[in-house]
This record gives C-alpha cells, structure tokens and sequence, in this order.
C-alpha cells in the first residue's frame, strides 16, 4: 500500500492567515508515532508559525504554538483536526 492522502485543505482568511491541513493514511507509523498517518496542520502568515501540529519522523506527534514545541497524544484524525482548530481559534481571540 502507497500513501494515500486523506485530507487536504487551505484557507487564506481576510487577514492574510493561513490555514492549511494534509493528513495522509500511511502503510507503516512515521518513526515516533503509533499510529498509520501522516500529518501537518499550520496556522499562520507568510513566514511566521503561530500554530502548527505534525509527526516529523523521528520526532513523534507534536505541536507548535507561538515558538514553544510539546508533545501532543493522537488519538484520532477527528480529535487531530478539533484541537488544532480550537488552538487556532484561541489564538485569533487573543492576536496572532
């Protein structure tokens, strides 16, 4: 089995951020992760991260917000996509 892509979506919104989702189905786990898909979600402007979560091989599931990198716990892609939206939505209420 090849990647297949699940999911693909960008949105420029009237402010100039940007919201962009890829989520592949994988036939093995990235390095790091346990799960079988391949993921990388940002939210920002040209040049500047706000928020981001991806699996990096080697690095496992993470997320960025506002330059500090955590750890984050897959569970779904639904959950996946929730939170990432809920980050981006706590971000626009407070400024980039």
């Amino acid at each position: 089995m090849k990647a297949a892509l699940l999911y693909r979506s960008k949105t420029v919104l009237s402010d100039g951020a940007i919201v962009e989702m890829v989520i592949w189905k994988v036939p093995r786990p990235v390095a790091g992760s346990h799960h079988a898909y391949k993921y990388s979600l940002f939210y920002g402007y040209e040049g500047q991260r706000v928020v981001a979560y991806d699996n990096e091989r080697g690095k496992g599931d993470h997320r960025h917000i506002r330059g500090h990198e955590e750890g984050y716990e897959f569970s779904t892609v639904d959950r996946l996509i929730a939170d990432f939206l809920e980050d981006v939505h706590v971000r626009r209420q407070h400024g980039r």
